[in-house]
């Protein structure tokens, strides 16, 4: 191989373009314990529990699409509350960028209108449950975060 070719193979694994998908999730919790969904059998990552949410839509902002998300999903209006964390995350050639966002305030009564079923769990049940690594790898983070010192109960 020539200089001139191994040149233009580097530069272009360099400017190799990855795909990204944004996505949104809520933080619900009520009386010391947090809402998750288990995804269901015909998507990605069924069996796993998870914080609800989903894709940002095009022409979306990330709380209009957790505000919607949440009406898809639970059934719930939503106050989004503030930003909590941003990760990333790769699943082989998909990488996620997930925003985490406080859910204090809902109107309506959640009901699984996407996932399986819902559950409210203790903070301390989630290391028994199987979860999507890109939640778990987050997890110490959200629940050792000083504003929501609630959970560490």
């Amino acid at each position: 191989m020539q200089d001139g070719q191994v040149f233009e193979q580097r530069e272009r694994r360099a400017t190799k373009r990855f795909h990204w998908i944004p996505v949104v999730a809520g933080v619900i919790r009520s009386h010391n314990k947090v809402l998750i969904g288990l995804r269901p059998e015909n998507h990605s990552l069924a069996g796993q529990w998870e914080f609800p949410g989903g894709k940002i839509e095009s022409g979306e902002g990330p709380e209009e699409a957790l505000r919607r998300e949440m009406r898809e999903e639970l059934g719930i209006e939503v106050d989004v509350g503030r930003l909590l964390l941003a990760v990333t995350h790769s699943y082989g050639e998909v990488n996620i960028l997930i925003l985490f966002y406080e859910i204090l305030y809902w109107k309506g009564e959640p009901k699984p209108q996407h996932h399986q079923s819902i559950e409210w769990i203790e903070p301390k049940d989630f290391h028994t449950r199987p979860i999507p690594e890109a939640n778990k790898k987050v997890l110490p983070r959200i629940f050792s975060a000083e504003e929501l010192a609630w959970l560490k109960s």
